[in-house]
């Protein structure tokens, strides 16, 4: 995960670094398209679909262009928050599936799980470039966390909707929004956490058990088994977050 660090480069103009962030985020929406509109007509989905993934797009420009600081070390977004961008042109047409759960067939979850295996693996790769091109920045690290967490979310969701997992398993993408929600009323939890490899490891397994719950030769029980696996190792990783930060003198 990228973490805030000064950078060494010239600081452009405003009017010229929001220009070409306009610009990044107008260019995401060709790979939005080139993967939204084959999906659209194979799984025989509605127009609606479309709209929701065009209407997903322009909510994440609008918080990019809100977010994003007004001058960095490289012309608009820079490449390490391209990726995350691409990543997340691969996840919203994920998430729009999901507002159609009763069109999905075998093979729109074999095509839910392509992509989001796609979407899974570029995650390291935005973290190396940045640190590569010196371009580490506070904000590169929220916008790829927040890709990482709607993708949990929807994947989360996706597994319930499937009928294998009850109600309960969108906890496991929802937990980190209650832990958001949990710090305005405990300021406490909204201090800063350590790096930790526990953390790290945790959350690639509920990623990859919420896949393995979506394959269509996974029968119910196993599905059960491995969801709740994964929650359970997410809630403890979080309450050893919580005992972090409720008390500062632990050391994990």
């Amino acid at each position: 995960m990228r973490t805030a660090a000064h950078n060494t480069h010239s600081v452009q103009p405003r009017p010229e670094h929001r220009r070409r962030t306009g610009l990044d985020m107008a260019t995401g929406v060709l790979p939005l398209l080139l993967l939204s509109l084959p999906a659209w007509a194979l799984f025989d989905l509605p127009l609606t679909y479309l709209a929701h993934v065009l209407a997903g797009y322009s909510l994440l420009v609008g918080l990019v262009l809100w977010q994003a600081p007004s001058a960095g070390g490289s012309p608009g977004l820079g490449s390490a928050n391209r990726i995350t961008l691409g990543r997340a042109t691969l996840v919203l047409p994920v998430a729009a599936l999901s507002l159609q759960p009763a069109i999905l067939n075998a093979g729109g979850y074999w095509w839910i799980i392509g992509v989001s295996t796609v979407a899974m693996v570029l995650d390291g790769v935005d973290g190396w470039v940045a640190r590569r091109d010196g371009h580490v920045s506070s904000f590169g690290a929220r916008f790829d966390m927040e890709v990482d967490a709607f993708l949990m979310l929807v994947l989360s969701v996706l597994v319930w909707e499937s009928g294998k997992v009850g109600l309960w398993v969108i906890g496991i993408g929802a937990i980190r929004y209650l832990f958001i929600a949990a710090g305005w009323v405990w300021p406490t939890l909204r201090s800063p956490l350590p790096q930790s490899t526990r953390r790290k490891s945790v959350c690639v397994v509920q990623g990859v058990a919420l896949l393995v719950c979506l394959g269509p030769i996974v029968p119910p029980t196993l599905a059960l088994l491995v969801a709740a696996a994964a929650f359970m190792a997410l809630v403890y990783s979080f309450g050893v977050d919580v005992a972090w930060l409720v008390q500062p003198q632990r050391r994990r």
